[in-house]
């Protein structure tokens, strides 16, 4: 994920902020993610109004709350294993 200055604009502002203020000043960056853009203030709606005490916080939230345009594929583990019936499973085989 490519954040485009919205990360170095998250570490200057001026904390405490709410989500609200934080799509006000940033919500039109876009967000480059693997399968698609979305604007700051798309992957903010998707939270509810919360105030961010740090840069920390506020990262976290931006990255927890992006889509799966941020998945590389979706429904992919290699440490699990696929459910049965799951359609991201192999085909089955008949030996």
């Amino acid at each position: 994920m490519l954040l485009n200055g919205t990360g170095e604009f998250i570490d200057d502002y001026e904390y405490p902020a709410t989500t609200e203020e934080l799509i006000d000043e940033c919500g039109e960056n876009c967000l480059e993610l693997p399968n698609g853009t979305e604007t700051v203030e798309e992957v903010l709606e998707r939270l509810e109004s919360e105030t961010f005490y740090s840069p920390e916080d506020a990262r976290f939230a931006v990255y927890s709350a992006v889509s799966d345009k941020a998945v590389g594929r979706v429904g992919y583990s290699d440490r699990d294993p696929t459910p049965p019936g799951s359609p991201h499973g192999p085909e089955p085989m008949s030996f």
